[in-house]
């Protein structure tokens, strides 16, 4: 008897994702006959940032080039075909929490946490979580109470949570609502260390405008939301730096995205725990 396929929910920014990290693991999932399905905040379909499908683009902050053409050409065929055309609308299917002074707080919050449990059910369906990277992330994603209750409702039911680049400052600011703990508190984790961020041209799609380095240093989050039991991992010199530490994945960057794929795979069929660390 065949084994039920594996499903993943992927979700990608509505400001442009980078193009190798979704078709870099992407790749691997269906390669090893996973579906992926595929999400975004408000089911607008999600776009690849151009420099992430320009053969021979060069990094200032790595000083090479990170975008090859094999890469490119994948994240043109997938970004233009039908795969990402209708993606779940997060927005329509989990509640927004209720403002603390808004009308009638208690019984909104208490009807908030009736339809987050019905949503969280509704995540037994999917083997493993998959948060897309990029500079778009840190607008529509990496605060966005919505998501961190996607991330919270995986963690519930104790299935991989994945996260490349700048989603992984989802994980760090996922927190249950009355603890207001980082998740990752105590953890192991990687993410883009400040050596490589951007001093100039950062961009997202849809906002005319020069952002001139990302909105934020990801790795002081990151240590701080990992405190002094867990660890960052920059792996700064290295090529890639990739850490397992059961539930969460995460890549620092676009040289991990296949790699990423492929310890999902491990996970998933050989219960894989701990990786890089």
């Amino acid at each position: 008897m065949d084994k039920p396929k594996r499903k993943i929910l992927v979700v990608l920014s509505e400001y442009g994702y980078w193009g190798e990290e979704l078709v870099g693991p992407l790749e691997v999932l269906d390669a090893a006959g996973y579906e992926s399905v595929f999400m975004t905040p408000f089911g607008k379909r999600p776009r690849a940032l151009p420099p992430s499908y320009e053969p021979g683009f060069w990094d200032p902050p790595l000083d090479k080039v990170v975008t090859d053409e094999y890469y490119a050409n994948l994240t043109k065929a997938v970004d233009t075909s039908d795969r990402l055309t209708n993606p779940i609308n997060l927005a329509d299917w989990f509640p927004q929490r209720p403002y603390f002074n808004s009308a009638n707080f208690g019984h909104a919050l208490e009807d908030y946490y009736t339809k987050r449990d019905s949503c969280w059910n509704d995540l037994k369906q999917y083997d493993a979580l998959l948060m897309v990277g990029g500079s778009g992330p840190m607008i529509d994603m990496c605060n966005n109470q919505r998501l961190h209750d996607v991330i919270l409702g995986f963690l519930h039911h104790n299935k991989l949570i994945a996260a490349e680049c700048y989603a992984v400052t989802c994980l760090a600011f996922a927190r249950d609502f009355v603890e207001r703990k980082s998740i990752i508190n105590g953890r192991h984790v990687t993410g883009h260390a400040i050596e490589y961020d951007w001093l100039d041209g950062t961009g997202v799609l849809g906002i005319d405008a020069n952002f001139h380095w990302a909105f934020y240093p990801l790795e002081h989050i990151l240590r701080d939301a990992v405190g002094p039991q867990g660890q960052f991992h920059g792996g700064v010199g290295r090529t890639r730096s990739t850490i397992l530490d059961y539930p969460f994945l995460t890549g620092r960057s676009t040289q991990d995205s296949r790699l990423v794929g492929e310890l999902m795979v491990e996970v998933l069929e050989n219960g894989l725990q701990r990786y890089g660390w």
